[in-house]
């Protein structure tokens, strides 16, 4: 793994050169396409898999990171066109890639944990920096705050790890070791705030109505799955504590149903795509706690669809608001008749988000609740409650936002440029392509 950071490292000087932008962006394009191309080579324990501490597991992941912050740069060109501090922008961007590479890539606990709260301090700074209003200054302190008192216990659990067995590897983490419950709530709730879960939810929909663009992008794309990867790491000490996952499930499926009702109340584009998230992945930890093979392997395909369907509906929510003014839905409404050509992106997107096929977000959920269905009989009556308002808000958002008279305020705005139909396209494309190959992807583990 140290092999492949000297390359990035050697990058943070080129985020302050004139003329980067564009050149960083390339660079991270063209290896997000080695890694994609080069998979046989990265996801075994072989010669490279060992080098780069990549497995079937963290292969994905990683994947989507250098993914999703290609898309980052493409999508803040407002930061470029403005002259307000595009370098410092960019080291923060490469900053959190390297993070990010460095905890899908960690083989031990302590390094995961190290970089799994380093993530932290470029998201924090890009949203205070580069957010929308003063209330930013709140959410990157709601954010901190959060992730930080619930990892702490985590790092309790971590030493507790290296004096029972003399390691912190994730591979000699074992069912039958000296657990007890304190312990395992000390590994797991870091990931479930993270994720989040139900009822410690209340920081996302802030950090992101003030991120900008590009904040959103990586909360909702990368970040959230950070709590969702470790909990799948941690499988060995969930299993040995079986009876407990009744509870999680529980919280996921009634937490869900009710945020689905907020969902269907919210009058802000990114509020309500925001809380939209914490309904999906409260199936994905439903999933987990199912201890089953069909849950692992849906929450990890759901993970990875939710992350490109995401970032894709927070890119329409900014190209909207650039637009508009407003993130407001009494504002932006009727934009099929400003901007026709956008409104099919609107509308495969929203698509997807509902998981119609032929998404990854379908091959996702249909794991998921195989998993869940499978667990108990009393789970399908909240799978059915979540899946028919999961698509009543999506449809909200979509008719609300493209159907009905335009407001009157708002007088002309442009179609779209290329380089937005490209941003949205390069969301698009990965999301429908990767089901032709889910008979591979539910194979990988």
């Amino acid at each position: 793994m140290l092999s492949f950071l000297f390359p990035l490292f050697f990058l943070i000087p080129l985020c302050f050169l004139s003329g980067s932008w564009w050149f960083l962006h390339s660079l991270f394009f063209i290896i997000s396409f080695l890694f994609f191309f080069a998979f046989p080579c990265f996801t075994g324990w072989g010669s490279l898999g060992h080098m780069f501490g990549c497995d079937y597991l963290s292969y994905g992941l990683i994947l989507l990171s250098f993914w999703i912050c290609v898309l980052m740069i493409m999508a803040s060109d407002s930061v470029l066109r403005s002259y307000y501090h595009p370098g410092l922008f960019l080291f923060f961007v490469v900053l959190l890639v390297v993070f990010l590479f460095c905890t899908f890539g960690s083989v031990s606990l302590f390094s995961f944990y190290l970089f799994f709260e380093s993530s932290l301090i470029p998201t924090v700074f890009i949203i205070l920096g580069w957010g929308y209003q003063p209330e930013r200054l709140q959410a990157g302190i709601y954010l901190l705050f959060y992730t930080l008192l619930a990892s702490l216990p985590m790092l309790v659990g971590i030493f507790y790890v290296f004096s029972s067995l003399c390691s912190v590897s994730f591979f000699l983490l074992s069912a039958t070791g000296d657990f007890n419950g304190f312990f395992y709530f000390c590994m797991i709730f870091a990931f479930l705030v993270k994720m989040p879960m139900f009822l410690v939810h209340l920081w996302l929909p802030s950090a992101h109505v003030e991120a900008p663009v590009s904040g959103s992008m990586i909360l909702a794309g990368v970040l959230l799955k950070l709590g969702g990867y470790g909990l799948l790491r941690v499988f060995p000490v969930l299993t040995s504590f079986f009876g407990l996952g009744v509870v999680w499930v529980s919280i996921s499926l009634v937490g869900g149903f009710l945020v689905s009702l907020i969902c269907m109340r919210q009058t802000d584009l990114k509020s309500l795509i925001a809380y939209s998230s914490v309904a999906h992945m409260g199936i994905v930890i439903g999933g987990i706690m199912t201890f089953s093979y069909w849950g692992f392997c849906g929450a990890l395909v759901l993970m990875i669809a939710h992350g490109l369907c995401s970032s894709g509906l927070f890119c329409l929510a900014n190209i909207s608001y650039e637009r508009t003014g407003s993130r407001s839905l009494l504002i932006n409404r009727g934009l099929l008749n400003l901007m026709p050509s956008m409104s099919f992106w609107w509308f495969v997107l929203s698509a997807c988000n509902m998981a119609a096929p032929p998404s990854l977000n379908l091959l996702g959920e249909i794991g998921l609740l195989n998993s869940l269905v499978s667990w108990s009989w009393v789970s399908m009556l909240f799978l059915v409650v979540l899946s028919f308002f999961g698509a009543a808000y999506t449809l909200y958002l979509f008719s609300y936002s493209q159907h009905g008279s335009y407001y009157s305020g708002v007088y002309s705005c442009s179609l779209g440029y290329s380089r937005e139909f490209l941003l949205l396209f390069l969301h698009w494309f990965p999301l429908n392509l990767f089901i032709l190959s889910g008979d591979v992807i539910m194979l990988w583990l």
